[in-house]
């Protein structure tokens, strides 16, 4: 009779860090190329364009890292408890492996490999950087009036990418999961962009 596996630490971490890694990278072209395109749509002035496109990246980093740690800390702790608990009702009967595979039977935990909330923003934060860097680069191409719809459509590309790498870490419908994030970031271009559009002023 062969013994079932467990999941080892490494992929509870590795889970886990792919996932803030995912998020981060949507979020940093989502938010990042609505805040672009909506500036593009007021000036083209790119150095403009450029200022509000690094303010916009440094202070979107730093929140989600931020927010991250703050979630999966608090997660950790709730892991720790259950942890603490287990200890405190079954003392030294259960040490080494034994112990660890009884915990993540009774509630899904894994004494050595739980999240750790450091990974978790610095993979957050970095993905938010990478991701936002898609608009910001289309954004500043020497395009003249193509400017906007490149960065549309190297945007849409972008958020197909990680709408599938989202589902199938997930294991979700991909072809809902990409159409979902699409959608949801061309609505922030159009209109942001609409708003730059009403109160613009090119040639500042």
């Amino acid at each position: 009779m062969t013994e079932l596996q467990t999941p080892t630490p490494s992929i509870n971490q590795r889970s886990n860090w792919l996932r803030a890694a995912v998020l981060g990278s949507n979020d940093g072209i989502v938010s990042v190329a609505g805040l672009v395109v909506g500036v593009a749509g007021a000036t083209d002035n790119k150095l403009i364009i450029l200022v509000t496109g690094v303010a916009g990246i440094l202070a979107g980093a730093l929140s989600m890292a931020a927010g991250e740690y703050i979630s999966v800390s608090t997660q950790r702790d709730m892991e720790q408890m259950l942890v603490d608990k287990e200890h405190a009702e079954h003392g030294s009967t259960k040490t080494g492996e034994a112990f660890r595979r009884h915990v993540m039977a009774e509630h899904g935990v894994d004494p050595d490999g739980m999240t750790n909330p450091w990974h978790a923003a610095i993979a957050s934060a970095a993905s938010f950087f990478v991701g936002s860097l898609i608009p910001m680069v289309a954004v500043m191409l020497p395009l003249g009036v193509w400017t906007v719809p490149v960065t549309f459509f190297a945007v849409i590309l972008a958020l197909i990418f990680t709408g599938w790498s989202s589902a199938r870490l997930g294991g979700t419908n991909k072809r809902r999961s990409i159409i979902r994030v699409v959608i949801g970031g061309v609505l922030a271009m159009v209109v942001t962009y609409g708003i730059g559009r009403l109160f613009g002023v090119a040639g500042i």
